[in-house]
């Protein structure tokens, strides 16, 4: 399974649709708070359609305790506009966790200080746009992910 985390996210739309691909793969969601909406709310509800109540979702109430479930070994990707190194270089395994930031201003400097080696990028055209929507990059980060560790259908 493959994990993924937004971090902060502030648009319910955004996430529902992140939410209904993680179903649609059995990616697990994880939530880090504050979020910019309730878990209630109509519009996070009508993104993922009725398939909230199937997603497989853990909210957190904030990094740290994220990170302290998390294995010791738990390989983490962090993906930003900030990085040189694409997400096509990176051989993903069951079990890797994917962070995804705020829509705004994307992951935390600290985090990406912290570990560079880990940062990914999803390569645009330069000078094109600063960044893609949030819910089309999970998606093209997680189908890779999932391509490389042998996605199966048949779960």
């Amino acid at each position: 399974m493959i994990h993924v985390v937004l971090v902060e996210p502030e648009i319910p739309a955004n996430t529902g649709n992140i939410a209904r691909t993680c179903l649609a793969t059995g990616a697990r969601l994880h939530l880090v708070k504050p979020l910019g909406f309730s878990i209630d709310d109509k519009q996070l509800r009508r993104a993922g359609l009725d398939y909230w109540q199937d997603v497989d979702v853990h909210v957190w109430e904030d990094l740290e305790a994220l990170t302290a479930s998390q294995p010791a070994d738990a390989r983490r990707f962090y993906l930003t506009t900030k990085s040189r190194q694409p997400y096509w270089d990176a051989a993903f395994q069951d079990g890797d966790w994917l962070y995804f930031g705020r829509e705004t201003r994307g992951l935390p400097e600290p985090l990406l200080a912290a570990s560079p080696e880990s940062c990914l990028t999803i390569p645009m055209l330069q000078g094109s746009t600063r960044s893609l929507n949030l819910s089309v990059s999970v998606g093209i980060v997680l189908y890779d992910a999932l391509r490389q560790t042998g996605f199966n259908t048949a779960r």
